[in-house]
Order: C-alpha cells, then structure tokens, then sequence
C-alpha cells in the first residue's frame, strides 16, 4: 500500500499538484532504479526524472528517500501477496487434504508461480530490487519477509507436510520447501546463463512451460524421497 503525506502540495510548473498516479509513478520509477544501481547511488532527482514528477512529490508522498524504500518494499509484498494466493487457488486447508490433493495443489503452485516470475515484468522489477536489498539488508527485507516470503512459505510446508505425514515446521520441511522454490528463482536470476546454454531467444509460454514441468519433477522426487525417508525404506 502506498503512504502518502498531504501538507504543503508541491505545485507543478503550471501551478497544479501533481496527479493521483504520481506515487504509483514513483515506487515504479525506484523500483526500476534501485534494482538497477542500488538505494545509496540513485538520488532523488533521477527518480522524479524517470516518474516525470516533481521533485518534491518525493517527500509529500513519502517523507523522503527512506519512506519510498519501504513504500517500495510495501509495493513488492502486496503485489506478491495477490498473486500467491490466486495461485494456490481457493480450496480448504491444507490439514484437510489427503496427499494426493495436496501435490496436486502443489503442483497447481508451482505451474502459476513458474511463469509469473520468468515473464511478467513486475516480476522482474521486484527480483532485481529484491537482490539489492538482500545484499545489503534493510527494512524493505523486513517488510517482504513479514508480509509475504514467511506466510507463504510455512502454507507450501503444511502442504508438503500434507503429503508426507512430516511435521510442516520442522527444518527438513522447510530445507526442502526452500530447495522448490529456490529452483523457480534460480531460473529468474540466471536466466542469461540458462537462454544461452538452451539456445533460446527469450523465456515465453512455451520456455516458462517447460522449466515448470522440470521443477514439479524435481519436487515430485523429493516428496517421494521424503516418504520413504519417513517410512524407513
């Protein structure tokens, strides 16, 4: 959600506030910068320059370069938020689905996620921001923790749990979730590496597709891994 101030409008150069889309305009405008030089090297006349806004708007919207970090943080949390639970679709809890629901809920998952992180361009806003923040931790880190990473994270683990009769907060649980989704984001953050070695021009359906396909594999063998890790096979 974005924060705005409202004392002391900054006029434009025809004397008009500026408009409602302008703090939209700049959380997209530092999420592009930030993910592309980092919080200390992107100052705020660059970021009212790539909005087109005022350089005022910053600190009437935001109280200043700080409050746009986390109203970006914010922006990345809600966003990722929307999007996870439509992609475990509505259904009942996890505790009450048998194993074969909760892989195929599993399965639905990452089939979603997959080509929402390596072709939707919001996604890749928010990996590049994300990266800077993770190399140099801030409360932005705090922010899409808390409002996303740690609840989806323990609802993929109650479904793994579902299907493996582990208990879904015990450090194997989570290690093993982490390996899943870790995979997704690998293919995001090394996608040059990957398009070059599989010979292809872009990541489209058909590619997004195709690494879905291979990362349920994976996750189906380690699901069945864990089972017969459980049952002493």
């Amino acid at each position: 959600m974005l924060r705005a101030r409202r004392n002391n409008p900054p006029q434009s150069s025809q004397g008009e506030p500026p408009a409602d889309s302008t703090p939209q305009s700049l959380v997209e405008a530092a999420l592009r910068l930030f993910g592309l030089k980092g919080y200390d090297a992107t100052s705020i006349r660059e970021i009212a320059g790539e909005a087109k806004a005022n350089v005022a708007s910053i600190g009437y919207h935001f109280g200043g370069k700080d409050g746009l970090r986390r109203a970006c943080a914010e922006h990345v949390a809600a966003t990722i938020r929307v999007f996870a639970s439509a992609a475990f679709a509505e259904g009942p809890d996890p505790s009450q689905l048998n194993a074969g629901e909760a892989r195929e809920r599993l399965h639905g998952f990452v089939a979603r996620v997959v080509p929402f992180v390596l072709t939707d361009k919001r996604a890749r806003l928010m990996m590049h921001f994300m990266i800077r923040e993770m190399a140099n931790p801030s409360i932005a880190i705090d922010i899409v923790y808390g409002g996303v990473v740690e609840p989806t994270h323990r609802r993929i683990c109650a479904l793994w749990a579902a299907v493996t009769g582990e208990e879904a907060e015990s450090e194997a649980v989570r290690l093993a979730v982490f390996g899943v989704v870790g995979q997704v984001f690998y293919f995001r953050f090394a996608q040059e590496i990957v398009m070059r070695r599989m010979a292809w021009k872009e990541y489209g359906s058909r590619e997004a597709a195709a690494i879905a396909s291979e990362i349920s594999g994976l996750m189906d063998s380690a699901l069945d891994r864990h089972i017969a890790a459980r049952s002493g096979k």
